[in-house]
């Protein structure tokens, strides 16, 4: 069955020119000429994946990204942008966006990108479906995270984050690494979105005394099973 994606853009002749490519792509669409519209086709539509224009009338693309994954939908997202400031860039990251991409783009990139971030949403790992670090499990067959026996809800964001994280147990791992493997960034960058997915891990399952995600000063982010 094709995927579908929902293009989420004021103008129509974007509209159109995405819905085209992506259909010779393969992918089924759906449109939204704004960000109102789109969060009603919601409430009926599972789309695999969001293509949200950030300057639109009414509700620009942060202020639905932020609004969708405040209510708990964390359907993947591409934010696409006329501005290539890099805070903009940070923002929709930080707020939830998988990916983003500046104006004018090439077509075969954008798609590209689309697939990547499809793989990421739905990646799983052959063995182990099962792994632990400490009081923390995390199961990609289940897409379920533990704390002890309590089951701890996380974005897909977070979740990749995290499995980076345990895969990679006792290793100290560098922000550049961590933005390239769960983000797809591998330009260099100053953007705080790998700071701000730490803290809502830790947020999450530092509790009961375990403090595991330790940050190395100058370097990077490592999982450990105890404090040191």
């Amino acid at each position: 069955m094709s995927q579908l994606i929902m293009v989420i853009d004021d103008e129509v002749g974007v509209r159109d020119l995405l819905a085209d490519a992506l259909k010779l792509a393969g992918f089924e669409t759906i449109t939204a000429a704004d960000a109102m519209i789109a969060q009603t086709l919601l409430r009926n539509t599972k789309p695999d994946l969001l293509i949200v224009d950030i300057n639109m009338p009414m509700m620009d693309g942060f202020e639905f990204i932020e609004r969708i994954r405040g209510n708990g939908d964390n359907t993947p997202a591409l934010m696409l942008s006329a501005r290539g400031d890099r805070a903009d860039i940070t923002r929709g990251l930080t707020l939830g966006a998988d990916d983003y991409v500046t104006k004018p783009f090439g077509l075969e990139e954008l798609v590209l990108r689309i697939k990547a971030i499809l793989r990421r949403s739905q990646f799983s790992v052959e063995t182990p479906t099962s792994i632990s670090c400490g009081p923390i499990s995390l199961d990609s067959d289940s897409h379920q995270v533990r704390f002890n026996d309590e089951v701890v809800d996380l974005s897909p964001t977070e979740f990749r984050l995290l499995h980076v994280l345990l895969e990679s147990k006792g290793r100290v791992l560098s922000k550049t690494y961590l933005l390239d493997e769960v983000w797809g960034i591998t330009f260099e960058s100053e953007s705080t979105v790998v700071d701000t997915y730490i803290s809502y891990l830790r947020k999450k399952l530092h509790r009961d005394g375990f403090e595991g995600i330790r940050t190395v000063r100058g370097v990077g982010f490592q999982l450990q099973a105890e404090k040191k």
